[in-house]
């Protein structure tokens, strides 16, 4: 494979086939050279993601990432017939496996690139590949990997100057990554999200293209993994049902409502964690003071209805900093704490105070709206309600749940230029028959 120039791939990871389409007519009107169908969308799909592809777009290079491990020429094969110029198969199966991918490749007119995803010396791979015929390695850094902060530049320069093949990278990259993978001598520069959940995907895609002909990163302010000193950032960008979903519907409190007037107001922070009895008010109260600023004070009430929280509580913590409260049980003097402004969720209300006796714990595991809290587990608070995040995978979990929101945000898009949520999902042909 000779490339006089570097190429702009977009990775369209669609499950349904109109919506990959749409975004691969607004990426080639971008400047997009060549097009993948992604795993996803050929999972979903199957070929026909590939024929529909080369109807459309005659004029570009399609690539089917086949990922194969094995029946390498038949795989080959019925992507080429489909009309595959490129296949992908993963540089963890069997040297066979790639030969005869070749091969076929060969009789079908089909070149192979060799995916480097989880191989442990990707440059020995790299050469053994160009041996046994590959057209191109694509050092890849997966989705999930990319959650926890995992990016492709650890290793890219190192990969592009010990490969005998052109170097192909995929791996979050964006506006500001791409003219890095550039430098490091990357000439397939493989771009998924950063084009396809953009709500102008043409724009996107030329500015991406900017970026990577000039070597020169173009800021955004979307797109990005966050790292564990941004989580804050991250979670006050998101709203808790993204979280949830980020979580696979795992993590949200139940019965405990926002006493917040301001319905734009969010809370996020580690927990310090209280646990109390009915109506003993002391153990939260004395919270306070162990509560750093931005840190959120989750108390296990045990759902009791006499209030362990009130104005002046509110005012203390307040002043401190505190990011907000979280009460099992229930709180006092509404009024007073809206006109604050002090973010509190509670299960019940009562005017009803009990004693300052000094049971229960301050910094252990607590059971809070049905959820097990950990000190230091994060909590993410809005109008929507509120979700617990284990304190180790927070990172993780914030990236997710950007994720989420920027597949929404380009939902929200396509809903605007006329259609529905149901057509946009293609919801009748997933739905169970019988």
């Amino acid at each position: 494979m000779r490339l006089e120039n570097p190429i702009l791939q977009v990775a369209l990871d669609f499950e349904n086939l109109p919506r990959a389409l749409q975004a691969a007519k607004e990426a080639v009107e971008g400047g997009a050279d060549w097009i993948e169908a992604g795993t996803p969308l050929l999972k979903s799909e199957g070929l026909d993601a590939v024929r529909e592809l080369k109807k459309a777009f005659p004029g570009h290079r399609i690539v089917a990432d086949m990922k194969v491990m094995d029946t390498g020429a038949f795989e080959v094969e019925i992507a080429a017939k489909a009309g595959a110029d490129l296949v992908t198969v993963l540089g963890a199966s069997d040297d066979e496996t790639i030969a005869d991918a070749v091969r076929g490749g060969e009789k079908y007119g089909a070149e192979v690139v060799i995916d480097l995803l989880n191989v442990a010396d990707p440059i020995a791979r790299a050469k053994r590949a160009a041996e046994l015929g590959a057209s191109a390695v694509c050092w890849h850094v997966g989705i999930d990997m990319q959650m926890t902060g995992r990016t492709p530049f650890e290793r890219l320069a190192e990969l592009v100057r010990g490969s005998p093949i052109p170097v192909a990278v995929a791996g979050g990259l964006n506006s500001e990554t791409v003219a890095e993978a550039a430098r490091a001598g990357a000439r397939i520069l493989i771009v998924g999200g950063a084009l396809t959940k953009s709500a102008d995907i043409r724009a996107a895609t030329k500015r991406v293209r900017a970026a990577m002909e000039s070597g020169e990163p173009l800021e955004t302010t979307e797109f990005k993994r966050v790292g564990s000193d941004d989580l804050r950032t991250a979670f006050a960008k998101v709203s808790t049902p993204n979280i949830t979903d980020a979580m696979q519907r795992k993590g949200a409190m139940h019965g405990l409502l926002p006493r917040i007037r301001d319905a734009t107001v969010k809370i996020a922070g580690p927990a310090v964690t209280v646990v109390t009895r009915d109506g003993d008010w002391a153990k939260p109260v004395e919270a306070i003071d162990r509560a750093g600023p931005g840190e959120v004070i989750v108390v296990d009430a045990g759902g009791s209805t006499t209030a362990i929280w009130g104005e002046l509580a509110s005012w203390s913590a307040h002043g401190r900093q505190v990011a907000g409260v979280v009460i099992d049980g229930a709180v006092r003097d509404l009024d007073a704490i809206l006109e604050l402004g002090f973010p509190v969720f509670s299960r019940y209300v009562s005017p009803n105070a009990g004693e300052p006796k000094g049971h229960g714990e301050i910094g252990v595991e607590v059971t809070v709206g049905g959820q097990r809290v950990r000190p230091g587990d994060w909590i993410v608070g809005d109008a929507s309600g509120l979700v617990v995040v284990p304190r180790e995978r927070a990172q993780e979990i914030a990236n997710r749940a950007l994720d989420v929101l920027e597949h929404e945000n380009r939902v929200r898009e396509e809903i605007r230029r006329g259609s529905t949520l149901s057509h946009v999902q293609r919801l009748e042909r997933w739905e169970r028959v019988g």
